[in-house]
């Protein structure tokens, strides 16, 4: 759903089943139903400009009016761990004022990990105030001539306050849990995207700002799935050290000796 484009809804995946055959309704009654290997290819999202949902609607049909019940469903779309994570390493400044090197650990986030990183001053000739960085979502609409963006800030942490000196290090920690943050959303169904950014930001004494962004991916870890493997991995613990307790073991398809036999 497209918020400047009320009129329309694009569906990009729609299921029906009809539950009951004309008739009238004298007392309650309950309808099973069962939608099976439904393909959910979209995290659900709500942005300022787009929203993507997943609905459950029951529809009684009347020849005057409908009745018509929605009830959303909130879709998760669970990642796995990147192969690839590089650090980002950036050099940036003002030419003769300010020359300041960063470092992130990794490029790419899950929603509960922490980003670490220090900022190292090689050159220090302008008041700096204080320092922080910030978490901006950027949300793009539309194609072609008809593209929106819209910026949000998500956080702002200070990471400095005070002059710094040539050759100080100031270590970074940003805790991502505390934050409501969406996986980075490329191109959905040819509609949106949704990334973010870390803005590092130098305010001096003039409250003039200096920044740099750089772009990071978030995921969602699958908790889910670590769980499953880990419990199936306890119930295979237990069953060998069952096996190893008790020598050898018998499958359930061999059949045990007869002790009493001569």
């Amino acid at each position: 759903e497209l918020y400047y484009d009320r009129g329309n809804h694009h569906e990009f995946v729609s299921l029906v089943k009809d539950l009951a055959r004309p008739g009238e309704f004298t007392q309650s009654q309950t309808f099973d139903f069962e939608f099976t290997h439904v393909e959910k290819p979209y995290e659900s999202y709500t942005g300022q400009n787009v929203k993507l949902r997943y609905f459950l609607r029951a529809t009684v049909s009347r020849r005057l009016n409908d009745v018509v019940k929605e009830m959303d469903i909130v879709v998760h779309t669970l990642s796995t761990y990147p192969e690839l994570n590089s650090s980002i390493k950036m050099e940036v400044g003002i030419e003769d004022c300010l020359h300041i090197e960063f470092e992130y650990n990794k490029s790419k986030y899950h929603l509960k990990d922490v980003i670490v990183g220090k900022i190292y001053f090689l050159l220090v000739r302008i008041k700096i105030k204080h320092m922080e960085i910030d978490i901006i979502k950027r949300e793009t609409t539309g194609t072609g001539p008809n593209v929106y963006h819209e910026n949000d800030t998500i956080a702002k942490y200070e990471i400095m306050d005070g002059a710094p000196v040539r050759g100080e290090s100031i270590p970074i920690r940003l805790f991502l849990a505390g934050y409501e943050l969406t996986p980075t959303m490329r191109d959905i169904n040819k509609k949106f995207s949704v990334r973010y950014y870390l803005n590092l930001v130098l305010i001096d004494e003039e409250e003039r700002r200096y920044f740099k962004q750089q772009e990071v991916v978030l995921w969602r870890k699958g908790d889910i799935v670590r769980k499953s493997m880990s419990h199936q991995a306890a119930i295979a613990s237990q069953r060998f050290e069952g096996t190893s307790s008790h020598g050898e073991a018998k499958t359930p398809s061999q059949p045990a000796e007869n002790n009493g036999r001569q």
